[in-house]
């Protein structure tokens, strides 16, 4: 007797040539996944442009650039007539500015103004036929929705990465030390030249632009809100510079519980949480503490950090002004005397 029978045709397991309702549901994800990107990636690539900076052998040597005297960063073309969107850092200080657009023309650029303090900059270009891409609301986001980052990171350029938004309203520190408030953290991989390009949604829509990741960490990147960049490049597109007071706090978007709305009659439903507050800062010396919840300034509501940088204005710089907080379970009228932001 044969020790190993042969088994029958009729005893083999037989895959069915139909494929189960799982897997057909699986590939549909996949599909709809790949359709996503591939679209918002048609719409938003001819806009993403690679910038090089070039400074004075003598200036900042800042990380990324060779010698210090050369560096790559990418850009969002975000009208018809040449403005770009990219980081401060990519270009603060250069002393000449080259632009390669997605089909491979490039074109000297000029400065229009940079603010350090939300690593923000607006450069122009004048060029032809130019595709811009359209700024979404970053006030939409939410937590796990689909990302795509497209830059030129180490030189590669029109790099599509993609991931999800891990967590918003972020907080952290430049290269310089200046602290950037309610970013957007993603896992779509970043790197060295992606600095100043798009994060986009599965429209095609700008929701931010990227910024930083930290190494050697993986999948910690950082974007900022493209609702910010509005108003910085609105504002620099203007006058050129950001001139602004500052009170000296570390903030977070948070809710206000219901029973304190209703019990105050707030005309907000969120508000901005001191999460660190400056030594000697114009909130310290206001008295203010970590914890406390700023929900108006300058007789304006504030149920955002957005909406606070947007009234830290020159217009307040060395000027006792009105400032509503929640302490706990009271609602506290103050004065606060903004500084000149540095």
């Amino acid at each position: 007797m044969n020790p190993f029978p042969i088994a029958s045709d009729d005893a083999l397991p037989r895959e069915s040539p139909f494929p189960s309702a799982a897997a057909a549901e699986e590939a549909e994800l996949l599909d709809a996944y790949s359709r996503a990107v591939t679209s918002a990636v048609r719409k938003v690539g001819p806009a993403v442009v690679n910038i090089e900076s070039r400074f004075s052998a003598a200036g900042n040597t800042r990380r990324g650039r060779d010698h210090g005297t050369r560096a790559t960063g990418s850009g969002l073309i975000f009208t018809p007539d040449g403005f770009i969107l990219t980081n401060s850092h990519v270009v603060h200080e250069a002393r000449s500015l080259r632009v390669t657009l997605a089909d491979g023309r490039d074109a000297a650029a000029e400065l229009v103004g940079d603010d350090p303090h939300t690593d923000l900059a607006v450069i122009r270009i004048d060029a032809p036929d130019l595709t811009a891409g359209v700024l979404g609301d970053s006030q939409k986001i939410q937590v796990g929705q689909l990302v795509i980052a497209i830059g030129n990171p180490l030189g590669f350029q029109a790099t599509v990465t993609a991931g999800v938004v891990s967590a918003l309203a972020r907080s952290f520190r430049t290269g310089s030390g200046r602290l950037i408030d309610n970013v957007i953290q993603t896992d779509a991989a970043l790197n060295p030249g992606n600095s100043g390009g798009p994060l986009i949604d599965s429209r095609g829509q700008i929701i931010g632009i990227n910024t930083a990741v930290i190494l050697p960490a993986q999948g910690l990147c950082f974007a900022i809100p493209v609702n910010t960049a509005k108003f910085i490049a609105s504002t620099l597109m203007q006058h050129g510079k950001i001139t602004r007071s500052y009170i000296g706090v570390q903030g977070q978007n948070v809710p206000l519980h219901r029973k304190f709305v209703r019990f105050y009659h707030l005309p907000v439903e969120s508000g901005v949480l001191v999460a660190a507050l400056e030594e000697d800062s114009p909130a310290a010396r206001a008295n203010i503490e970590e914890g406390d919840v700023i929900i108006a300034l300058a007789g304006q509501n504030t149920p955002d950090i957005d909406h606070l940088h947007r009234l830290l204005t020159a217009d307040i710089i060395g000027k006792p002004t009105p400032l509503i907080l929640l302490r706990r379970y009271e609602r506290i009228e103050t004065v606060i005397t903004p500084a000149e932001a540095g």
